[in-house]
């Protein structure tokens, strides 16, 4: 789904993390341009819990262009149990995406960024707009802002982090034509 007027991205850990890692945060942060980048509370807390072991995350905590917002409106509160009562599971895993959809559902055209499948197929239900990490990264690319070559360098070094796509590395320039993406 392609979203022309977005007043905010709400981000997922997963992509803030990986991103930082392989040292392409700055590139996200282009990518995602003057919009206002939103992170929940909870997703706040996963970064910042995961830095004694994770320094990389560090960088995404200190980032000034993302901004942390507490879900405390009956309205996101109500929404976030929604999603966790679906999307939990042992050891409290997905309850970032459960604060993402929660921020994005109940914001004025707000895109939440998760890549999780479940997630996504539960939030698009309600009607949340969602984009997930290659979407972005081939929307980038036919905007001009980035090219093939590079996106194809970004997803092999994500990979490299174990973040799962759905092809191998050096792939990205044939999935992205047999998927007609850029």
């Amino acid at each position: 789904m392609t979203v022309d007027h977005q007043s905010a991205y709400v981000l997922d850990t997963g992509p803030l993390s990986h991103f930082a890692r392989s040292q392409w945060l700055g590139v996200l942060k282009a990518i995602l341009g003057d919009v206002q980048v939103l992170v929940p509370d909870v997703v706040a807390a996963e970064l910042t819990n995961g830095c004694t072991q994770h320094v990389h995350l560090k960088a995404v905590i200190e980032a000034e262009w993302i901004d942390v917002v507490a879900l405390d409106s009956p309205e996101q509160l109500a929404a976030f149990a929604y999603y966790e009562q679906r999307l939990v599971g042992p050891g409290r895993r997905n309850i970032g995406e459960c604060g993402v959809l929660a921020l994005a559902e109940t914001m004025a055209d707000a895109v939440a960024v998760v890549d999780d499948r479940v997630a996504v197929q539960v939030a698009t239900k309600r009607g949340v707009t969602i984009r997930r990490t290659l979407g972005l990264l081939c929307e980038a690319i036919r905007k001009d802002l980035l090219t093939v070559p590079l996106v194809s360098a970004i997803a092999d070094d994500l990979m490299k982090d174990k973040y799962r796509l759905p092809f191998g590395p050096g792939g990205f320039a044939r999935w992205a034509e047999e998927q007609g993406l850029t």
